[in-house]
């Protein structure tokens, strides 16, 4: 657990990559002091390359970083999200499609947190990969989607990644008088493989290191599934045909469901990666206004 010492000592730090393109933050935080534990002999320098649909795609992140962005003052409400990019493990797509997310969430009145979690170490040339078409079989059991679940360097970055969101968690706790936020609504919202490292992180259940709700944007779990008892309210979307994504989230509907804990799913009948956040952010205002996460309107 990170003491309150430690979080009054955190800084802000210059952001590894300058993102051209990208909404950039009000602040940066390093996750960890000093290099992030498990990863100290990783030499890859942290890179990013022009998306051809708008931002960049980041590669080799070794050092964790929180890009936080708040509301206006007269918009604030107190809620808060740390949203995880997708990038397959191997990058993070700082693209126009979070850009938009951001925007809407500050517009809404919540504080954002993009955190830039560690990624497989790999060769940048060959990462821009992230929109290639998912494969068209995969058996799901016990809702895990994960398309190389034996990959034993994959499994040990989705562990980093999960480590590095849980101290994401601790930090906006820790820091919630700062940007005036309830530590009792800080959420997490996963796209694609960020999905899968949001889930993995509520699955730990770890006290204070966990999210009062849970957003899935096309990003299934990429481990076995056990909700837990205290499972936060869940929100998926995703598009009819996203082959084993669109598969392992309907898993995890029905596991969140039959553990008796909240769950809603929206399935747009769209290609995989069409999908937009007009299709379902007017639901999802709402959903966080039923479940009193955000003040009704």
């Amino acid at each position: 657990m990170i003491g309150g010492a430690l979080l009054l000592a955190l800084q802000a730090a210059a952001l590894g990559v300058q993102p051209p393109g990208f909404i950039q933050p009000q602040t940066v935080l390093d996750i960890w002091q000093g290099p992030a534990p498990g990863s100290l002999g990783w030499t890859r320098a942290e890179s990013a390359v022009d998306l051809d649909r708008g931002g960049v795609l980041v590669t080799n992140v070794r050092k964790p970083e929180l890009l936080v962005y708040t509301a206006a003052p007269e918009r604030r409400n107190g809620a808060a999200a740390v949203i995880l990019p997708g990038g397959a493990l191997r990058a993070l797509a700082l693209d126009e499609e979070l850009t938009s997310l951001v925007s809407w969430l500050t517009r809404h009145g919540a504080a954002v947190f993009i955190l830039k979690y560690r990624t497989l170490q790999v060769d940048p040339a060959a990462a821009n990969h992230t929109s290639a078409p998912p494969p068209t079989h995969l058996v799901i059991r016990n809702g895990n989607a994960n398309p190389i679940p034996d990959d034993v360097q994959a499994n040990e970055v989705l562990r980093f990644a999960i480590a590095d969101t849980q101290n994401a968690l601790r930090i906006v706790r820790g820091n919630a008088s700062r940007w005036q936020l309830d530590p009792q609504r800080v959420g997490l919202i996963g796209v694609s493989a960020g999905g899968g490292v949001a889930i993995g992180t509520v699955l730990q259940d770890e006290p204070g290191a966990s999210a009062n709700f849970l957003v899935s944007i096309y990003g299934p779990s990429l481990m076995d599934v056990r909700v837990p008892e205290n499972a936060p309210p869940l929100f998926i979307v995703t598009e009819a045909n996203h082959g084993p994504v669109t598969e392992g989230l309907l898993a995890l509907f029905s596991l969140w469901r039959d553990a008796g804990r909240a769950v809603e799913l929206h399935v747009f009948d769209v290609p995989a990666f069409k999908m937009t956040l007009d299709m379902w952010s007017q639901r999802f205002d709402v959903w966080m206004q039923q479940r009193v996460l955000v003040p009704a309107r």
